[in-house]
Formats: structure tokens, sequence, C-alpha cells
């Protein structure tokens, strides 16, 4: 009888008993790992949205371009919709398709002051934005207004609308961030990763060009380009990007030494799957989690760098509107307080926001974190 009570077998109850208690998990992590199930991305998914600071962070850089977006919808000196002998405009939308080029102005209407029409009734309907003020908009009667009025964060030294300038210069500067940053991270992929997967001369050629690229002053390096070549913003792009890779071969280039001696590397290889193929499909996905965490404290380093930058007049051109120039403003006059907190207060936002999304990477990307 008690042998055959030994090979009865369990019942569910048992069996589930067993296997719970069987794992030495507590409760809550049993639940986390039923909540990710078995995959990686979703177990860092899952990791990172318990860090309520890094999905703050998120959710402000999700508004921050969001807001960018919609810039000209938000601030504009041109209405939404209006009405004007008996036609529909949509202005803001027509400048958009202008200038794309799949639309024109009408001769008569390019040079249209629709706030006059406003004025003097001749639009028989209209709908202006939140903020009817472009960024570049002058108005001389109101230099340096305090916030207030209808200027609601106040205006600079030649009357343009403060706010309407913090909404259009998120569109430049996040775009700084995400391109510079962007550029730097796929020079970073490329060069560490041949200096990992091939090693030998290879590695040793990329990683001394890598250290006398890190021995120049970047700052001053990334100034001399813009003196060269112009202020465009797409050579302030270009300019951050090329001189910032560096840290990012680096730690791509120590991932792939790791991954290049895995059991499915090897595999790869004694089947006869050519370099690039293997370096493309297995090296780098394998290899790439840790540069992701970089690519987020690099785009905060990108758009922090580009203010210092219009913040010393060698930013981008004196017409467009960046939060780092709106902060050089400040410099005119002591007295326009408002000049320097509400544009430096933009920049600490959006960088910090950054760092503690890289930072909230980086914990769910390090197992010794996971419950």
């Amino acid at each position: 009888m008690k042998d055959k009570e030994i090979l009865e077998p369990d019942t569910p109850e048992k069996i589930t008993h067993i296997d719970l208690n069987s794992t030495g998990l507590s409760e809550s992590q049993m639940e986390s790992q039923k909540a990710v199930g078995v995959s990686y991305w979703s177990l860092v998914k899952h990791q990172f949205k318990k860090n309520r600071l890094a999905m703050i962070s998120l959710y402000i850089v999700v508004f921050l371009v969001f807001l960018a977006l919609i810039a000209d919808f938000l601030a504009s000196s041109k209405p939404i919709y209006a009405v004007y002998k008996g036609e529909t405009y949509f202005p803001v939308i027509k400048d958009y398709l202008n200038s794309l080029g799949v639309s024109k102005w009408d001769p008569e209407l390019i040079n249209i002051n629709w706030k006059t029409l406003d004025d003097e009734n001749k639009l028989e309907s209209v709908i202006w934005s939140p903020v009817p003020y472009g960024s570049r908009e002058i108005d001389l009667s109101n230099v340096y207004s305090p916030p207030g009025g209808d200027h609601y964060l106040g205006t600079d030294g030649i009357g343009r609308d403060l706010l309407a300038g913090l909404i259009h210069g998120s569109r430049v500067s996040l775009s700084v961030g995400f391109v510079a940053a962007g550029i730097a991270i796929l020079i970073g992929i490329v060069m560490g990763s041949l200096a990992g997967f091939y090693g030998g001369k290879v590695d040793l050629t990329i990683m001394r060009f890598v250290e006398i690229m890190m021995t120049f002053p970047l700052f001053f390096l990334i100034i001399t380009i813009v003196a060269i070549y112009g202020s465009s913003i797409w050579y302030i792009m270009a300019a951050i990007g090329f001189t910032t890779w560096t840290s990012d071969a680096k730690l791509i280039r120590g991932e792939v030494l790791k991954v290049r001696n895995m059991e499915y590397i090897t595999a790869a290889n004694s089947i006869g799957l050519p370099n690039n193929q293997i370096i493309l499909r297995h090296v780098i996905p394998n290899a790439i989690a840790p540069v992701l965490v970089s690519g987020a404290f690099a785009i905060a380093g990108a758009i922090l760098l580009e203010a210092g930058l219009s913040f010393l007049g060698f930013g981008v051109a004196a017409t467009t509107v960046t939060w780092g120039s709106l902060l050089n403003e400040a410099r005119g006059s002591a007295n326009a307080w408002w000049l320097a907190i509400f544009p430096g207060f933009m920049i600490f936002i959006a960088v910090v926001s950054y760092n503690l999304i890289g930072e909230g990477l980086r914990d769910a990307l390090d197992p010794r974190l996971r419950d």
C-alpha cells in the first residue's frame, strides 16, 4: 500500500502547490513573473514601469515632443481658422503645406496681416491659437514687458513673446537632442562593433582613433566647426553628433567582446554565415541594450550643449528661436528675470527628464536590481 501511495500520481492541486513553493520566490516575485512572461524586453518594460520617477520623466518627454509637433497650432500670428470675403481659410495648415511645396498662398494673401483684419472686423469668423503670437513676431511697443496681460510670460528685448518662443524653441532643442544623439550612437555602434568583433589591427586602429578624438576639447571643436561652416541648425546637429560618439563606441566594443564568444556566435561561424550578417543579426541586437541607456544621457547632453552654444552666441542663426537663445537674451537686461527663469526651467526639465529615463533604463537592464 505504501508503494502504491508513493507511485500514485499527484493531484493537480498538489503539483501546483509543489511548483509554487519549490521555486523559492516570494509572492511578489511570482506575480512579477506572471505579469511579464518569458520575454526579456517584457521584463525590462515591467521593471522600468516600477520606477515612478522614470515613468514621470517619460510622460514629460512625450508631452514636450507633442508640444513641439503642434507648436504652430499653439502659438501663431495667424489664425487656425478664418472666413474672409466669404472664403474659408486655414492659415496655419496652409503655412505647413506652403513650406512643403504642396500648396501656395494666393499672391494677395501672402503679406496679409490677419490681426489687422480682425481688428477692423473684416473677418466674418476667426479662431486664434491659444498664444496669438509667432516666435519671430516683433512688437517694439512691448519691449521687456513683464509676464501678464496679452504676453503671458513677458517679452524679450525686441518684443517677441516669450511663451511663443518657448513653444517653438522646444521643436529645435528637442530635434538637436534626438538627431545629434542619433548620429553619435550610429557612429559609435558601427565603430565599436567593428573593433570588438574583428579585434587585432582593426581594434587597435579604431581605438587609437577614439583616443585621439577624446583628447580634443569637444566644446571648442564644435565652436570651430560652426565658425567655419556656419550656424545652421543642421551643422549644429552634425557637429555635436560627429564629436560625441567616442563613449558609445567604447561601450558597444566592450559588449561585443563579450557577445562574440557566446555559443550562438560560434555556431553561426561554424555554418559559414558571413561576418556582416553575424554582426547585424546576432552581435549588435544582443549587445545594444546598454547603448540605449547611453542614448538617453546623450540626448540630454546634446540639448545642454546646444543651449550652451546658443547662450554664448555660437549656436543657431539669430532668427531661429531656441531655449538657449532665449536664455541669451537675459544677458541684455538684468531686470528681465523672466528671460532667465522660464527658458532655464525648460532646459532643466528636459535634461533632468532624460537623465532620469536613462537611470530607469539602466536599473531595468540590470538583473541584480530586479525583484
